[in-house]
């Protein structure tokens, strides 16, 4: 029998994955500020997220990992976190007890939850990961760009039930439009690469506020331009817009 795969869009790249009983947080991202607009409801609050097996944190950004959020909301802090050794050495100054710092390649494991951090690139130090439990296994992009390292994944994993990538293309105009984020047509190209069952878009919805979009980044808001894509390069895989909220049951 196959175990269930659910994933829950909650805002940007903050998603809640179940595999079967566990149940793990993505990117948490719960409040916003004069340059980061989630663009979109966030549809849970801390106080409401439940109880979690695991916290995957990608790379420091406050879009990405809004620990002080987690802590004023309550969030149980021995909370098993993975992330690279910025995240980490980040949430141990937040109170955060069970930390493993994993860099690209690497795996951790916690019961049966396994989490391999897969290479990533963007304005920061980021890693990517590949999350696995009961047989089944997601694939979740951060907001990198589209590096070569990225294309051995299916080298070293078996098939990826669900893969969540992101497709904005970001840019920071001060410096010069330098791309930080892989973009739709470059994240169709990776998904072809990968071949999951269910491709998912994330983090397009983000904005920096009328001067901050016109003034500090550049990002294309629409996934339809993913789907699209995705439907030019490789129209056997499946590909799904989540809004936030919604459920999405994994075949």
């Amino acid at each position: 029998m196959t175990t269930p795969l659910t994933v829950t869009r909650i805002a940007h790249a903050s998603q809640l994955i179940t595999l079967g009983d566990l149940r793990v947080l993505t990117d948490p991202w719960f409040t916003q500020n004069a340059t980061y607009y989630p663009g979109e409801p966030v549809v849970r609050t801390v106080e409401t997220l439940g109880p979690l097996n695991a916290l995957v944190i990608s790379h420091e950004h406050y879009d990405h990992c809004d620990l002080d959020a987690l802590v004023a909301g309550g969030f149980d802090l021995s909370t098993p976190l993975f992330g690279p050794g910025t995240v980490t050495a980040l949430a141990a100054t937040k109170g955060f007890t069970n930390l493993h710092t994993i860099e690209a390649w690497e795996t951790a494991r916690v019961g049966d939850l396994t989490v391999t951090a897969t290479p990533g690139k963007h304005g920061v130090h980021e890693v990517t990961f590949v999350i696995a439990a009961h047989g089944r296994t997601v694939f979740f992009g951060g907001d990198s760009l589209h590096i070569p390292e990225l294309d051995q994944i299916p080298e070293r994993f078996d098939h990826i039930d669900l893969a969540i990538l992101p497709v904005n293309g970001l840019c920071i105009r001060p410096a010069g439009l330098r791309q930080v984020v892989m973009d739709a047509e470059q994240a169709a190209d990776l998904t072809a690469v990968l071949k999951p069952t269910l491709a998912v878009p994330h983090h397009y919805a983000f904005h920096s506020g009328f001067l901050g979009d016109r003034m500090i980044t550049k990002g294309d808001r629409d996934p339809r331009h993913y789907t699209d894509a995705l439907g030019r390069i490789a129209p056997e895989i499946n590909t799904r817009i989540v809004l936030p909220g919604v459920e999405v049951t994994v075949p």
